[in-house]
């Protein structure tokens, strides 16, 4: 896989009859500037302790119509999907109204799972690509051309689902173009894939003391955003799709073929403050198991999707100790703490007569229903409801609380332990939750449930992997009662654990995720590797189950012209830097992760793109640096999220 080379663009609409909104007075620690006719507001980023909000530099003018936050004009996103892997394109539009230059700064997220590698700048007719360096190296080169007058863009990673664009020596009266290339796999569940596309990054709580946390502004409840989003999904299935929705927003849909369809954003369902999603059916069997593989420069890359038989279905369920966690903090505060509850309801109604469960609050604090597990009785369910019921939003999220308190106490050897976390996942220390949760697991395992629109994918399919289960999400416009019941079929059944494959004549080596994860019925496994083997093999997966080992043959053709795609050697990269920063991305891990990215031209946290375009200097004595505010995401309150802490 070649490298990529070169850098990023941007061009700006011009505003005319703009005059400046001086805010409410700046507290200690804010500073302000009045440049022509710009107010700069810069906080310092000391954004560490619970009371902190979201940081960063920040301009907004003002309309005779309404207030307008700047520079972020329209983000354009194209999608392809072939069977189980998504090329998407994101193109994000800026605009400078003012009579000087601007420096834009923009945090958005993408897909955890986002292998990002092309990056284009355009100025004009100018197209500059984007080169991948070390993150330090990439940040001087910005730096450099900001200073000497040159347009320049850096993208960095600050999560691997949140990124930071900045662009520097934006001229007045220019539009810019940014265009970002990733590429990522796929959720399979119960025969249905889910196509995923987040649009804003949700407010984080940072403990006290921690200090890699990301700076966010968000636009107040009184302003109305300029920028919204358009979107387009093409599918390629493989096989017929059965049905074809998308629970988050309107779309229209074309189905050109029964294995193709064509979805486009309604006009009128444009705002960015929501996950979008798209889900389709297809055939009952044709996510069983499927393989794509890919020879280059390289060698053989292959993704291997694997389910186990349904024969899983008919092991009686063991007896289990479900533990409820339910995050009471002020980012869940109205509809995500009201559906949380709904959906823990059902799972307290669902418990069988053999099962002990206990609930868990957190917040700035944890706190349970009683010191340990009680039985699953008419009358202890009864009890655990109205407890739930009683249960209200406030204080920060310190889910370490939530995690000791469901995980230190004895466990039961004559149960299985069950974990169920309900949490948006708006915190900043997410590496630190997942060590601490990998840590202290023992036999349980990890089932994460996200709530909201926006919820943090990284962290909750994070903890579902490290907690050796699976994760769930329910949006505020879908059914929480169906996500409870399809969490519950994983939950009810076991899992084939002690994974062990027999690769045949494959020559497998490096294969991610590792170690392998249990396999849940109805719960498909992707695995990435690297291959040497040739034609027609037979893959043999075994597990124990039940106290006894089980196993089922997978045949694969390492050949077939059908099951090809280029970005597999990518994707494996991707995988294999997540394996490597899971296990603390210390020296000798950073090292690797940072060889992987720059071999396969990946982002990082260890490396960036950077543009510059050195044609020509930009004109003018100094530019202004702007932060793009994000929308609020829907359902989720400013006033306990981050509206005391804004000037």
């Amino acid at each position: 896989m070649k490298h990529v080379k070169m850098g990023l663009g941007l061009l700006v609409a011009a505003m005319a009859g703009c005059a400046v909104r001086l805010h409410e007075a700046v507290p200690q620690g804010v500073s302000r500037t009045l440049r022509g006719d710009i107010l700069v507001i810069e906080r310092s980023i000391r954004g560490t302790a619970a009371q902190d909000g979201p940081r960063g530099g920040e301009l907004r003018v003002k309309t005779p119509e309404r207030e307008v936050p700047l520079p972020l004009k329209h983000t354009d996103v194209k999608a392809q999907v072939t069977i189980l892997v998504g090329s998407v394109t994101v193109t994000q539009q800026y605009h400078n109204p003012f009579a000087e230059r601007i420096e834009a700064v923009y945090v958005f997220p993408l897909p955890e799972n986002a292998a990002v590698r092309d990056f284009v700048m355009t100025i004009g007719e100018r197209k500059i690509r984007g080169i991948i360096r070390e993150r330090e190296e990439a940040q001087r080169i910005y730096h450099e051309a900001r200073r000497q007058g040159y347009a320049a863009s850096l993208l960095t990673q600050d999560r691997p689902n949140i990124f930071t664009q900045a662009v520097a020596n934006i001229e007045p009266g220019k539009q810019i173009d940014v265009s970002i290339r990733y590429f990522h796999t796929l959720k399979v569940a119960e025969g249905e894939v889910e196509f995923w596309f987040p649009t804003v990054v949700g407010p984080r709580f940072n403990p006290a003391g921690y200090a890699g946390g990301v700076p966010v502004s968000y636009v107040r409840p009184d302003e109305i955003s300029g920028n919204d989003i358009a979107l387009e999904v093409d599918v390629d299935a493989g096989v017929p799709i059965r049905r074809l929705e998308s629970p988050s927003h309107v779309v229209r849909v074309e189905r050109p073929g029964p294995t193709r369809a064509k979805v486009t954003l309604s006009a009128n369902d444009r705002i960015p403050n929501k996950d979008f999603v798209l889900r389709w059916r297809v055939a009952d069997d044709a996510v069983r198991a499927a393989l794509a593989a890919f020879r280059e420069e390289h060698g053989g890359y292959f993704m291997l999707v694997v389910q186990p038989p349904a024969s899983l279905a008919d092991i009686p369920p063991q007896p289990r100790e479900m533990v409820f966690v339910l995050d009471c903090s002020g980012s869940m505060e109205g509809e995500p703490l009201a559906t949380a509850k709904r959906a823990l309801e059902r799972c307290l109604r669902r418990l069988g007569p053999d099962d002990t469960f206990q609930v868990i609050r957190f917040s700035d604090a944890a706190s349970a229903m009683g010191d340990r597990p009680i039985p699953a009785t008419p009358e202890n369910v009864r009890r655990a409801i109205r407890y739930v019921e009683g249960l209200q939003s406030e204080g920060g999220t310190m889910m370490e609380y939530g995690i000791r308190a469901a995980l230190d106490f004895p466990a039961d050897p004559g149960r299985y332990r069950i974990v169920s976390f309900m949490t948006d996942g708006y915190i900043g220390n997410d590496r630190e939750i997942l060590g601490l949760v990998k840590a202290r697991l023992g036999q349980a395992r990890v089932f994460s449930f996200g709530i909201g629109s926006s919820v943090n994918r990284y962290l909750l399919e994070g903890m579902a992997r490290v907690g050796r289960g699976v994760a769930a999400f329910v949006g505020l416009d879908e059914s929480s009662e169906r996500a409870v019941d399809e969490l519950y079929e994983r939950v009810e059944r076991p899992a084939l654990s002690d994974i062990r494959i027999d690769w045949g004549g494959m020559e497998v080596e490096d294969v991610c995720p590792s170690p392998l994860p249990d396999l849940f019925v109805g719960r498909p496994v992707v695995m990435f590797g690297r291959f040497k083997g040739r034609r027609c093999v037979t893959v043999r997966v075994s597990g124990t189950v039940g106290g006894a080992r089980r196993e089922f043959a997978v045949e694969v053709d390492l050949d077939a012209p059908a099951l090809r795609h280029e970005a597999l050697g990518c994707l494996w990269a991707r995988a294999k830097i997540e394996d490597l920063c899971e296990e603390g991305c210390e020296e000798e891990a950073a090292g690797r992760v940072k060889r992987l990215a720059l071999e396969y031209g990946l982002v990082s946290e260890f490396t960036s793109f950077v543009a510059v375009d050195s044609s020509e200097r930009t004109a003018g004595e100094h530019g202004t640096r702007v932060v793009q505010p994000a929308l609020m995401p829907k359902g989720v309150k400013y006033e306990t999220t981050v509206g005391e802490r804004r000037p």
